[in-house]
């Protein structure tokens, strides 16, 4: 058991020795960016500081890849949707006001993008600019509210003795940072894992409300990676979840622990070769389970045909909104993505920044929304592309902290 204190302490501590280390790592040779055409000199306002470490390079909008007139459009009403949130901070009150203006042509919203906002190459550490894009979506599974012989797996909405430690309200430098366990007398001790939480669940011990059943064991384990999705439901209704909280304990795929017992190649793992998997060797599920300690509790929401909600708090858009880190990119924020579908043919557009997930960690890192149900489930559980990322950011601000 640890007391609350100390283990505030012992995480700013570890934290404080991994940023210790990063910085005494030499940096990566530079490596020039993939461009048709040279990038040019940013303005005052959006100078990045001569540093092959820099997160951020100014280039000139005719340096970005080609996109089409639908895509600037569909891209720029996604982004717009998040205004009233936006809008609360200094930087984005007057580009909101005045993008609310605006006729809803292609040509009125690649105006006001190209002549507001300044694109930034987004850079990993080592300077490269290719990064991973990958993709999730809604998934819909047959369900019911009530226990039944089908459908034995609960879906579970946060704990009750959960507790939730903001890091950040006592040590700044961890914004962001939280800390989930569970009082044992006056000390905290950390939440169950994924695996305790099973078998909590199996013996109904698991102090926390239950808001629909599924049949399968694969549904709920999709379901918490994708972070929200639907239960239909004997009627045809359709009940809506969304991310709701999280156990504490870090993501880590599934798909992985396949690999590393020589299940499955790493080039061959995919949403469907998991289930794949799963269906052939149903009495392993438990451990492949197991194997992610991570564990997502789910909220119902009201009933919509709008996409689930993000973190950023808006409804997502099928094709246009992003999961990222947002250590590296502020949430909200215009984007451009520059990347494949899993099939190789092209997909480039303008896209906005709402969502953030467990694994979508790094600068040159974006999970990419297609929409709701199987459709949109095959394109996602397939999606492992190389992709070029730019952040479109107000002409005159100054640039986000690079963390």
């Amino acid at each position: 058991m640890i007391q609350i204190s100390h283990l505030v302490r012992r995480v700013a501590g570890v934290t404080a020795a991994l940023v210790l280390a990063a910085c005494a790592t030499p940096p990566a040779p530079h490596q020039p960016p993939t461009q048709s055409a040279p990038p040019v000199t940013p303005t005052p306002a959006t100078q990045v500081p001569s540093t092959e470490m820099a997160p951020y390079q100014a280039v000139d909008w005719s340096a970005l890849p080609a996109t089409s007139d639908a895509d600037w459009l569909a891209g720029f009403n996604t982004w717009q949707r998040g205004c009233p949130r936006l809008q609360k901070q200094a930087r984005w009150a007057a580009l909101c006001a005045d993008a609310a203006q605006l006729p809803k042509t292609a040509g009125s919203a690649r105006a006001f993008l190209t002549s507001r906002f300044t694109p930034l190459t987004l850079r990993n550490a080592d300077g490269s600019d290719q990064g991973l894009i990958t993709g999730y979506y809604e998934p819909v599974y047959a369900g019911s509210l009530s226990r039944t012989s089908r459908n034995t797996i609960p879906v579970y909405g946060p704990p009750n003795d959960m507790i939730t430690v903001q890091l950040d309200s006592i040590y700044p430098e961890l914004k962001g940072k939280r800390l989930r366990g569970r009082l044992d007398g006056k000390a905290l001790k950390p939440y169950a894992d994924a695996d305790e939480i099973a078998r909590l669940a199996r013996n109904n011990r698991l102090n926390a409300p239950v808001l629909a059943w599924l049949p399968d064991p694969m549904d709920l384990q999709f379901l918490q990676v994708q972070g929200s999705g639907r239960i239909k439901l004997a009627d045809g209704r359709e009940l809506r979840l969304g991310y709701a909280d999280q156990n504490g304990w870090p993501y880590r795929a599934i798909g992985k622990w396949l690999i590393e017992q020589d299940e499955l190649k790493a080039a061959d793992v995919s949403m469907q070769s998991i289930r794949a998997w799963a269906r052939a060797n149903p009495a392993k599920v438990d451990q492949l389970v197991a194997s992610n300690p991570s564990y997502v509790f789910f909220r119902t929401l009201p009933d919509s045909n709008e996409g689930p909600i993000g973190s950023f708090g808006v409804p997502l858009t099928a094709g246009y909104s992003l999961a990222v880190d947002t250590k590296h990119v502020p949430a909200g924020a215009p984007m451009l993505i520059d990347t494949t579908r899993p099939d190789g043919s092209p997909l480039t557009r303008i896209a906005a920044a709402q969502d953030t997930g467990g694994a979508i960690r790094g600068q040159v890192r974006a999970d990419f929304f297609w929409g709701k149900g199987d459709a949109a489930g095959e394109l996602a559980g397939k999606m492992k592309q190389p992709g070029r990322l730019w952040l479109l950011w107000p002409k005159g601000e100054p640039l986000p902290d690079a963390n």
